[in-house]
């Protein structure tokens, strides 16, 4: 993904510390490096970028032709990055990569914060490394048209697969306290999240612990849920999948009852969607996360629901990238919002032996406002 604005970006990080190289370790599983080298791996690379000057990833040679074909990063052999010269001096292979990495650089090495420490303390021993806290942080919170889209096409996987799942749901009968198919079978939160899994596949997607969850179980945040699914009762439906090729997620909440609800979800319900009414009407450029966290904070106290131990007691929103959670923050440490940021809007109301309601959009911040970019409309009782 890398781009002129990253570039730059990464350059000026240099300067400002004075270093000649950044520098960042892992498989495409730690989202930086494939964020910085769009190259899909099981096996770590290495990505170096020296100053004023292009990145480069050093990768295995059976793998530098596929690098070469994913990746806008200049792709070298270990063997050409001087890696087997080393090994014969330098006989522990940590060491010896340590030393590939020095020698490569140059000078002065930054790297961030998910960087191995093992590694760092062996590129020690040749070159000074420096800590880099939040260069790329603030980086992939700047997302470009081309990551937009990829996220509208993980969205869009995202909501056919909860059509799919409240398709199941809608032809389940509530049965005393139950869900029953047509078939006679009770409908579990694993036969929908089967459904819903099998679905973001055909997309090219994958979906990791999302959550169906009914009655008592929606009290707690983020369980994933088990089990037969209650009638009459708050059904949550967290989906948050990941496009296998682009590596950019999305993430999505709706809250449904199939059956009658109880007084306390209808009211709980009618407050947590006017909550995210009020975000979105406040979210813009410029705007500062915490803000939008104290309105709904108040916006819930005035109509008599707290935020700890029960009610509120999460984070309003956050960034949406190449990790599914990422700044910015919509919460009490939040900060000021940017054009191209990603982020979601998401109140809840949870007390144990009620239940609990969340609903969650995500959209792209504006200069004048918002791109939603979340197109499923709020449906409750189905």
């Amino acid at each position: 993904m890398a781009n002129t604005y990253r570039m730059n970006a990464l350059d000026q990080a240099l300067v400002s510390t004075g270093s000649r190289a950044y520098a960042a370790y892992g498989t495409s599983s730690d989202a930086n490096v494939r964020y910085l080298t769009s190259f899909r791996t099981s096996d770590p690379v290495i990505y170096l970028k020296r100053l004023n000057e292009e990145g480069l990833i050093v990768v295995p040679a059976m793998e530098v032709e596929r690098a070469a074909l994913e990746s806008p990063c200049t792709v070298i052999s270990r063997a050409d990055a001087g890696f087997f010269d080393i090994l014969k001096e330098e006989p522990d292979p940590l060491k010896a990569t340590g030393r590939m990495i020095a020698d490569l650089a140059g000078g002065s090495i930054l790297v961030p914060p998910e960087f191995p420490f093992g590694l760092a303390q062996a590129i020690s021993s040749h070159q000074p490394i420096q800590l880099d806290l939040d260069t790329l942080s603030a980086m992939r919170s700047q997302k470009t048209l081309s990551e937009i889209g990829m996220m509208r096409e993980s969205q869009a996987a995202a909501e056919d697969a909860l059509e799919t799942a409240l398709a199941l749901i809608r032809r389940a009968k509530p049965t005393g306290e139950l869900l029953v198919t047509p078939e006679g079978t009770i409908l579990t939160s694993e036969d929908v999240r089967y459904a819903i899994h099998a679905t973001l596949l055909r997309h090219g997607c994958r979906g990791v612990d999302t959550i169906v969850a009914s009655g008592d179980e929606t009290s707690v945040v983020h369980l994933r849920g088990t089990g037969s699914l209650a009638a009459n009762a708050p059904i949550i439906i967290d989906i948050f999948p990941q496009n296998e090729e682009t590596g950019y997620f999305a993430d999505m909440t709706r809250t449904v009852v199939r059956g009658e609800a109880s007084p306390e979800i209808r009211e709980m319900y009618a407050v947590v969607s006017d909550a995210k009414t009020l975000a979105f009407s406040l979210l813009r450029s410029g705007a500062d996360g915490s803000a939008l966290y104290r309105a709904v904070v108040s916006l819930f106290e005035d109509a008599g629901y707290g935020t700890e131990p029960d009610g509120f007691v999460h984070s309003l929103g956050h960034g949406v990238g190449i990790e599914v959670h990422e700044a910015p923050s919509l919460s009490t440490r939040g900060g000021p919002l940017a054009a191209g940021n990603v982020v979601t809007i998401e109140p809840g109301l949870y007390y144990p032996g009620i239940g609990g309601v969340r609903i969650e959009d995500m959209a792209l911040v504006t200069d004048g406002g918002y791109e939603r970019i979340t197109r499923f409309p709020e449906v409750f009782c189905i």
